[in-house]
């Protein structure tokens, strides 16, 4: 057996998330891959993503890899996958790698951007959340540069989670802005269930004076959540970057 990551894009208003769903129970952009995977190449093939995406999350590099007994030609498997995945999956590259290689174990660090806009464009309808007034940029930052401080993210974490632990090493975490657009970029080792929409949300309602930086770091210190669910929606939020700590070309 050969092992390969693949890397890939997509947009996933469309899809249930990454992840293969039940029958019936609506279309993910894993289950698409691995039919179109399991017709060319003649064989049950089964994918292993970098980690899952909700509903309605994009992702512009993400990692995932396969196993498959016979050779194939690597250029013509892109180009055949890129005829049949719809217009919203994109196969970049397929790359051969050492047998235990692993898209999600190995990955050492993920990046998350989060996309608002101010202005109402309808050209920016399917990849970035649209909100009413304008937003300070220093007081977005001032709210996002907190998770720097902490380790335990419990208070960002989606209730009835099925996680062992709720500590994440945060590198990053940042807001920019270009015009009527704010885009926030966050970079960590791992993320919980539910957390960037979380904090995102947390962020614009500091910046709206909803909500203040004492209450979220009381909420962060004690582990407890903020008092409301101020989760910002899917539509926004992209996967941007996987790092690995070997095959520096992967975002190329």
């Amino acid at each position: 057996m050969s092992r390969y990551f693949i890397r890939l894009s997509y947009v996933g208003t469309t899809f249930n998330g990454w992840q293969k769903q039940p029958l019936g129970q609506g279309k993910s952009v894993q289950g698409l891959i691995e039919n179109a995977l399991t017709l060319l190449l003649k064989d049950n093939i089964e994918i292993v993503g970098c980690g899952r995406t909700d509903t309605g999350v994009h992702a512009l590099n993400y990692i995932a890899h396969f196993d498959v007994n016979k050779p194939f030609d690597r250029e013509k498997m892109i180009f055949t996958l890129n005829k049949m995945l719809p217009y919203e999956i994109g196969i970049h590259d397929i790359i051969p790698v050492h047998d235990d290689a692993h898209a999600r174990f190995d990955a050492v660090s993920r990046q998350y951007t989060y996309k608002i806009h101010t202005q109402k464009d309808p050209f920016l309808a399917y990849s970035w959340y649209y909100t009413y007034g304008d937003l300070s940029l220093d007081v977005l930052n001032e709210a996002a540069h907190l998770l720097l401080e902490y380790s335990d993210f419990n208070t960002f974490c989606k209730s009835h989670s099925d996680v062992k632990t709720t500590t994440c090493q945060v590198t990053r975490s940042q807001w920019t802005k270009m015009g009527s657009s704010f885009e926030y970029t966050v970079e960590a080792d791992r993320f919980l269930r539910g957390m960037i929409r979380l904090v995102v949300g947390m962020c614009v309602q500091v910046c709206r004076g909803k909500l203040t930086l004492e209450k979220v770091k009381s909420a962060l210190e004690n582990r407890e959540k903020t008092g409301r669910d101020w989760s910002v929606p899917a539509i926004g939020l992209t996967l941007s970057e996987i790092t690995y700590p070997y095959l520096d070309d992967l975002h190329k």
